[in-house]
């Protein structure tokens, strides 16, 4: 969808990014806090995420009775929600653009004068152990969780989150509201038909009725270490195993590195006819593989993900490794090169057809202030060279700071076995 992107600075110390989409018939928003679990300790884990629930749907001043709050905020088919991550606590809507105003009131009122009754946070530690305990059946979700762990990174797997739930009080979540929610802590994305109204929406913002507070909270300084052992989780129910391959880097990747990953992941394991998961279907050996690569505060982190049958896992392993080190090697076809391309740049185009979607193009602004200029985009693919792309993908393996994760009813014997086998990745 064609869109206007602009940074506005409010009176009140938030900030964020508007984006004009002409004749687009919704509204969509996102207002988001640093204020997620990496602000508390151990014990508490759970109070950034029950603080969400409580905020985001119970009673506040204006509306005392939850149950009616949110049926009036969502009498005419507002979808209103709200997350929590590791660093954010984030409430966000999409609205038909008759009513974007007074949805947008409305979070106010909900964000600015919250009740937090007891009975209302009695409700959500039960919601939240249901949820939890419904997570816990992602096995890819757990396994994830305790492989940056062996990293050396803050994580909770949700048996412990659970567990953890009866330490938490009401009055922790009262302090963590007013040690994260005032205005320099907010940064928001609002998406929709803006023009003529882009004064209107920076005062509905500007009327958000909190604190100015001190500076925004900073995010913290993580660093990967090298995994003393392979993360291995028995599982006696699961038949096959879920296997992950993770390699970290101790700095942000710069925007061309990180396009070149891009590419690098439609040549690996992209499509049907991909280098990994390609030859693996041709060969019989796995369903389906994935990879990517994700950003943190300090490090840059490049994964493969697939769920395999132990006796297929070898082979597999074999022409990951292969692959991996002839992409390294710059060992690119022409033609193989330009179809990424192509297929890079047609996903870029339908990956932009809604106002959510291209608002959540924009995500990675709460992270670090960027604003990724996605009309450069095509052209900043088309320019990379092969390489580029051994480059960034020797970049990932460089710091020699990676491993592999097993989940699943085999043993150990096969999960040494992988790592063993991948190990010249990291030299």
């Amino acid at each position: 969808m064609r869109h206007n992107v602009s940074e506005v600075q409010l009176k009140s110390g938030a900030r964020g990014v508007l984006i004009d989409i002409p004749g687009a018939s919704v509204t969509v928003y996102e207002l988001n806090f640093r204020a997620g679990e990496f602000l508390v300790p151990y014990d508490k884990w759970e109070v950034p995420h029950l603080m969400e629930h409580v905020v985001s749907a119970g009673a506040n001043e204006q509306y005392p009775d939850r149950r009616v709050f949110n049926a009036e905020i969502s009498k005419n088919g507002a979808e209103i929600n709200a997350y929590t991550s590791y660093y954010s606590v984030a409430y966000v809507g999409e609205v038909a653009d008759f009513e974007w105003d007074r949805v947008m009131n409305l979070q106010n009122v909900a964000l600015a004068k919250p009740l937090f009754l007891q009975t209302e946070f009695d409700a959500e530690k039960g919601n939240i152990r249901d949820e939890l305990t419904s997570l816990s059946n992602n096995h890819f979700r757990q396994l994830s969780l305790s492989m940056s762990r062996a990293f050396g990174f803050r994580a909770v797997n949700d048996k412990q989150r659970v567990r953890l739930l009866k330490k938490v009080s009401l009055d922790d979540l009262i302090d963590h509201y007013k040690q994260t929610h005032y205005s320099r802590n907010l940064r928001f994305i609002i998406a929709g038909s803006l023009r003529g109204r882009r004064v209107a929406v920076k005062q509905l913002v500007e009327s958000l009725e909190l604190p100015k507070g001190k500076a925004r909270k900073v995010l913290p300084d993580e660093q990967a270490k090298r995994p003393n052992k392979t993360v291995f989780m028995k599982n006696e129910t699961i038949p096959n195993i879920y296997l992950i391959i993770s390699s970290q880097f101790n700095e942000i990747v710069p925007q061309r590195e990180e396009d070149a990953l891009k590419l690098a992941r439609v040549i690996l394991t992209d499509t049907m006819y991909s280098r990994i998961f390609g030859q693996a279907r041709e060969h019989g050996l796995v369903y389906h593989v994935n990879s990517g690569h994700h950003i943190a505060s300090r490090t840059t982190e490049w994964w493969l993900s697939t769920q395999v049958i132990p006796s297929n896992a070898p082979a597999l392993c074999d022409i990951i490794l292969a692959e991996i080190k002839k992409v390294q090697n710059g060992i690119i076809d022409d033609a193989e090169l330009e179809n990424a391309k192509q297929y890079a740049l047609g996903v870029h185009q339908r990956s932009l057809q809604t106002v959510h979607s291209v608002a959540s193009a924009y995500s990675r602004y709460f992270f670090d202030g960027q604003i990724e200029d996605l009309k450069t985009f095509p052209a900043r693919i088309k320019a990379i060279t092969k390489a580029d792309i051994a480059v960034a993908m020797r970049l990932l393996f460089h710091q020699k700071i990676g491993d592999v994760g097993v989940l699943g009813g085999t043993d150990r014997t096969i999960v040494n076995r992988l790592r063993e086998q991948l190990q010249p990745l990291w030299h």
